[in-house]
């Protein structure tokens, strides 16, 4: 019955996961908000409230494995999406074709931050202030700095949608609703299958909760892809990753038994390396020189599917 809940209650996420995204662009582009950032928060804000919910209804039941577990195994599985669409379209050698100067500065960021987050994981009595570990004030500030050089190129953005702002932010608000009851759902039942099975809560987080909650960011690279809008796709990958991130600061403010990083088991630097490992091959396939041999090409795609169920197994 909890496998039963489980699978029921991601089906619902994912699909108002979608309708978030959908009205959040409808916001974007009504409301009188301009700017990168501005966008950014939004449409980043709506694909990643999943992982929001999931990880304070973690909290709330004190679960922290899950709740990191979740933003950790969140950004994984986003660049497995990734990867796995590059092997699929091996053909367009993706990666030749978009502008790595947009993206490089997002993957560094991502890695960066990740890179923090695994020190504090191994080093498990990190400092911290007010109950709140020291690195996440740091990953906040970063966000910040980033942010504001994104918010110095204004875009236009294109006026697609035929709704009115009241109508885009009424049903804005609903899908954010049914997504935060939906993923509190998602936990429990998730916390409930850890205990029952015997299974480590990092990898129900990591993996069972995390690929549930980041299938709407699948479905989001799937229409990029089709419509070859490359670009789009590694935008709205590497620009989520980052946002989670925020989210896991988040998460950590409304623990109040100290630092989550410092609380959280162990097994969790493997997500966080696994991150970092994955992150990496990115950067290296975005800043490396246009390849022409097909098997060279996809060593990097197929190197990150390869690394990705080898550490679900040993998470298992």
């Amino acid at each position: 019955m909890n496998f039963f809940i489980f699978i029921l209650a991601a089906i619902i996420v994912i699909l108002a996961a979608i309708q978030l995204n959908k009205y959040g662009d409808v916001i974007n582009q009504k409301s009188s908000m301009s700017g990168a950032m501005i966008g950014t928060l939004l449409i980043g804000g709506a694909t990643s409230l999943p992982e929001l919910t999931t990880s304070l209804t973690a909290v709330y039941i004190d679960s922290p494995d899950i709740a990191v577990g979740n933003m950790l195994g969140s950004n994984v599985f986003n660049i497995l999406i990734l990867m796995v669409f590059d092997l699929i379209y091996r053909h367009k050698k993706v990666f030749n074709s978009v502008d790595s100067r947009t993206h490089l500065p997002i993957a560094n960021t991502g890695f960066i931050m990740t890179a923090l987050l695994a020190v504090a994981i191994f080093w498990s009595n990190s400092p911290s202030l007010f109950n709140i570990g020291i690195e996440m004030y740091m990953l906040v500030i970063i966000y910040i700095l980033v942010m504001k050089r994104m918010d110095s190129e204004e875009e236009e953005i294109e006026q697609t949608s035929n709704l009115t702002l009241k109508q885009g932010v009424v049903r804005f608000i609903a899908a954010a609703l049914v997504v935060f009851i939906a993923g509190s759902v998602l936990t429990v039942a998730g916390d409930a299958i850890a205990q029952q099975t015997g299974m480590n809560a990092s990898f129900v987080g990591s993996f069972l909760i995390a690929a549930s909650t980041s299938l709407p960011e699948l479905v989001t690279v799937f229409a990029a892809f089709q419509m070859a809008k490359y670009s789009l796709a590694f935008g709205s990958i590497l620009g989520s990753n980052i946002f989670n991130l925020q989210l896991l600061v988040v998460t950590d403010v409304f623990y109040q038994k100290g630092p989550i990083l410092n609380i959280a088991s162990m097994s969790n630097i493997t997500t966080a390396l696994l991150g970092l490992l994955m992150i990496a091959l990115t950067i290296y396939s975005l800043q490396r020189s246009s390849i022409k041999r097909m098997i060279a090409y996809v060593i990097p795609s197929a190197a990150t599917i390869i690394l990705y169920f080898v550490a679900s197994y040993v998470m298992f």
